[in-house]
């Protein structure tokens, strides 16, 4: 057995694969409508359609799927450039900062709420080979 990988919920399939094309740069590799699949193997799925093929029901509520209860997590060679494209169009948890294991991150949310972060590679952060503050 092994973990492939998260699918977050969203409300509205198309803003939130334009969200992750045209904010973060992912690219898509399998698009069946309701269920998205990025080249790097993250993938979206519209969220009444999942609880429909889920639990046989769509719920009829408009909450948020976003609840802090989960970061979605992604890496980029330079976590400055990314911040500099990515930081003015979205909703900021917090710009660059280096966490207590080394590592530069900054955090945001996507259009449902859901908490992603984007930070430097790992094994850069855990050799200390690293710029910045």
């Amino acid at each position: 057995m092994r973990f492939v990988n998260p699918i977050p919920f969203v409300r509205d399939i198309g803003r939130s694969k334009a969200f992750y094309q045209d904010i973060l740069g992912l690219r898509v590799l399998e698009d069946f409508g309701s269920f998205v699949l990025f080249e790097t193997g993250f993938a979206i799925h519209e969220g009444q359609s999942l609880e429909q093929t889920v639990w046989r029901e769509a719920t009829t509520s408009q909450e948020p799927y976003g609840q802090r209860n989960l970061l979605l997590y992604f890496e980029h060679e330079d976590v400055d450039a990314a911040f500099a494209e990515i930081g003015p169009r979205v909703k900021l948890i917090h710009p660059v900062e280096r966490q207590a294991w080394g590592q530069r991150v900054f955090r945001f949310y996507d259009p449902d709420g859901h908490a992603i972060e984007i930070g430097e590679p790992q094994n850069l952060a855990l050799t200390g080979d690293f710029q910045g503050s």
